[in-house]
C-alpha cells in the first residue's frame, strides 16, 4: 500500500477551535473496513475521492461527534481527503450546534452550509493551500467564539492533560462545582458525562501507545489507568469492537506511517 500524510497546526486563530490538520493519500488499500476509534475529538473528514461509506450512509464530507463505539467505514482502494480533529468546546462556535448534538451521531457537512468545501479543496494543488482555505474559511467562524463556562473549559482541559487518569469528584472540587453539576454541564456540551471521557481519554492513550509499538499490554494497562491487562482488554472490546491483538493485526499496519504524527498530537 502506498501511504503519505500531511499535517499542520491551523493557524493561531483557529487553533483554540482545532487542534490539526491532517491531509492523506492512499493508493492499493486491502483493509475493506477500518474502525474509526473513540477520542477526545469530533472529527471531521473531507474525502477528496470517492465518498466516505458508513452504516449505509455516503457523505463527501462528515462531522463526527465524540462516541463510545467504534465506527465501521468501508474503505476503496484508492482515498485522499483531509481529517481535522476539533475541540469539542469549539463545536459550537463553528457549527452553531454543541457536541452534545453530535455525540454518537454522523452529520452531513452541508447541514452547516459549507457543502461546497470538499470541491473547492479538491480543485487547489497541494496540501499547504488546502490548508490555508481551511484556514481561511474557519477563521471567519472564530470571529465570534462562543465559549462555554469557563468551569467547564478547565473541567475538559484536566480531564485531556491527565488522559483520563483522574477522579470525578476531585475534577469537580478542582473547579469550584458539585460533582452532580459538573456531570450535567459536562454532558449538555460534549454529550459525555464525565466517566465516560475519562473512559475514552485512556482508551485513545492505550492506542497512542500500542502505535508506538508498545505491546506489553500488562504495561500497557498500568500504565494508562487500567485495573489490569483484563480490563483493558474488555475496554477494548466494549470501545473498539475488538481485542487489542486483532486491532494491532488488522489495523496497526496501516497506520505506522502516521504514528509519530498521532503520537505527536
Amino acid at each position: 500500500m502506498s501511504v503519505t500524510w500531511a499535517d499542520r497546526l491551523p493557524h493561531p486563530v483557529v487553533r483554540p477551535l482545532v487542534t490539526r490538520y491532517v491531509g492523506y493519500a492512499q493508493e492499493d488499500v486491502t483493509l475493506a473496513v477500518h474502525r474509526g476509534l473513540p477520542s477526545r475529538h469530533v472529527t471531521l473528514v473531507i474525502s477528496l475521492a470517492g465518498p466516505v461509506r458508513m452504516g449505509g450512509r455516503s457523505l463527501q464530507a462528515l462531522v463526527g461527534g465524540l462516541h463510545t463505539s467504534a465506527v465501521l467505514i468501508r474503505q476503496d482502494r484508492v482515498q485522499e481527503g483531509i481529517q481535522l480533529e476539533l475541540d469539542p468546546l469549539g463545536v459550537r462556535t463553528l457549527f452553531g450546534v454543541t457536541a452534545a448534538e453530535l455525540s454518537g451521531e454522523v452529520a452531513d457537512l452541508a447541514c452547516f452550509g459549507l457543502g461546497w468545501l470538499p470541491e473547492r479543496l479538491r480543485s487547489l494543488p497541494a496540501w499547504e493551500q488546502r490548508f490555508a482555505l481551511l484556514d481561511d474559511v474557519l477563521a471567519a467562524r472564530a470571529v465570534t467564539p462562543v465559549a462555554p463556562p469557563p468551569e467547564l473549559g478547565e473541567a475538559w482541559r484536566r480531564l485531556r492533560s491527565a488522559d483520563g487518569r483522574v477522579r470525578v469528584a476531585d475534577l469537580a472540587a478542582e473547579v469550584g462545582w458539585s460533582r452532580r453539576h459538573l456531570g450535567e454541564r459536562f454532558r449538555a456540551e460534549l454529550g459525555l458525562a464525565p466517566k465516560q471521557a475519562a473512559r475514552v481519554l485512556r482508551f485513545e492513550r492505550a492506542g497512542r501507545l500500542l502505535r508506538q509499538g508498545r505491546t506489553d499490554l500488562a504495561a500497557l494497562a498500568a500504565e494508562c489507568g487500567f485495573y489490569d491487562q483484563a480490563h483493558l482488554t474488555n475496554e477494548w472490546r466494549a470501545l473498539a469492537g475488538c481485542t487489542p491483538g486483532t486491532w494491532i493485526a488488522e489495523e496497526l499496519p496501516f497506520l505506522q506511517d502516521q504514528g509519530a504524527e498521532v503520537a505527536r498530537s
